[in-house]
């Protein structure tokens, strides 16, 4: 494969913001090391101090720096993915889209360029509630225009095979999870990075961990409900960011009193994110809608406590290496049983972690992607 070059749309850039980009660079330097010359879109970044490549894979920036505005932001989003698959599309052989949101950019890829295009769907975008009507039917057109015009759909759950009937040249590859280095416990920098008022709550092994996007298909208010209602001695800590003022207002409200509940808001630094998703007492997965969600495979390969909603695709991915939930009552329940130590939970970590380690090894899921590209 010496010859054949691929180029990757879809994600902000390469090992920061969250799943997609993190994806993205496991991806690339994989796909480097097996002769794929790769190239990866990343948005707006300073001349002065931005990398080239990323362990071999060229990194390409977008010339206009992305707004605040949310609206514009998608909009924004939408030319960034027009941008690249044009760029893309004259250098390459292949281009990976990930993501609907452009959807019509694959007929461009392949009809006008004469170039293969593969997408991945990331889920039931259509359903998210953070979405307005208009723009889950929006989506949903888009989905079946990217699925009907690009050479093949990647799945990265077969759940979601279900929800796709009647679509043509589905494949199955998962995302992949991976842990070169064990991190150790650093007050100093949490204190650095977020001040003693919100660090002196935090101790290693003593808190319970969200991280997603804070949006109401992660169940963010089932999770503050449930937690709001316990006893526990441990804080809740969420990392993710709000996508919408509205949903953003509704849990400010819940948690106005709550002094045992911290947001952190995004984290873009890969070492502190490994070193706060290792030392949780225990990790809350809120989210329901579609897919394999990259953050739950990199807590079941820390061999994380995990309470996951209960939904077919957080089923296929934990098996048994999970305790599941489907409201805050339930959740409220785990939650004290597991505090109080009276769920033991090693048996439940070893399977996650041995899972993790057969299903989702990258290097198997790399292999899945060779064999795809050269087809």
């Amino acid at each position: 494969m010496s010859s054949r070059k691929v180029g990757i749309i879809g994600a902000r850039g390469i090992r920061n913001y969250g799943g997609y980009e993190t994806v993205v660079s496991e991806i690339a330097s994989r796909l480097v090391q097996n002769n794929v010359d790769v190239y990866c879109s990343c948005e707006y970044a300073p001349e002065i101090n931005r990398p080239t490549d990323y362990k071999g894979a060229h990194l390409l920036y977008f010339p206009v720096k992305p707004p605040e505005n949310y609206s514009l932001r998608k909009l924004y989003e939408f030319f960034y993915d027009i941008y690249f698959a044009s760029k893309f599309s004259a250098l390459c052989d292949i281009v990976y889209v990930l993501g609907v949101s452009a959807g019509p950019i694959t007929i461009m890829i392949t009809r006008l360029m004469k170039k293969r295009a593969i997408i991945n769907v990331d889920g039931l975008e259509w359903k998210r509630n953070k979405f307005s009507l208009f723009e889950k039917i929006i989506l949903f057109i888009f989905f079946h225009i990217s699925a009907m015009s690009a050479n093949a759909t990647i799945i990265d759950n077969t759940q979601l095979q279900r929800h796709l009937l009647g679509l043509r040249k589905i494949i199955y590859i998962p995302y992949g999870a991976s842990s070169d280095t064990i991190p150790t416990w650093d007050t100093a920098l949490l204190k650095n990075l977020f001040g003693s008022t919100i660090t002196d709550k935090l101790s290693k092994s003593a808190y319970w961990l969200v991280i997603a996007r804070l949006e109401p298909e992660n169940n963010i208010h089932l999770i503050v409900d449930a937690f709001r209602q316990t006893d526990t001695k441990y804080p809740l800590v969420f990392v993710g960011s709000f996508t919408s003022n509205k949903y953003r207002n509704l849990i400010l409200e819940k948690i106005q009193n709550a002094n045992n509940i911290i947001m952190l808001g995004g984290i873009y630094n890969f070492n502190l994110m490994e070193m706060i998703r290792k030392y949780c007492f225990a990790y809350i997965h809120g989210h329901s809608v579609g897919g394999t969600n990259p953050s739950l495979l990199e807590s079941m390969n820390m061999k994380n406590t995990i309470l996951a909603h209960d939904n077919e695709f957080n089923r296929e991915v934990c098996g048994s290496g999970a305790l599941f939930w489907k409201n805050s009552e339930e959740l409220k329940n785990l939650i004290e049983l597991t505090e109080k130590g009276k769920i033991t939970t090693t048996p439940i970590q070893n399977v996650a972690f041995d899972r993790v380690q057969k299903e989702y090894a990258w290097d198997r899921v790399i292999e899945k992607y060779l064999e795809l590209f050269k087809s």
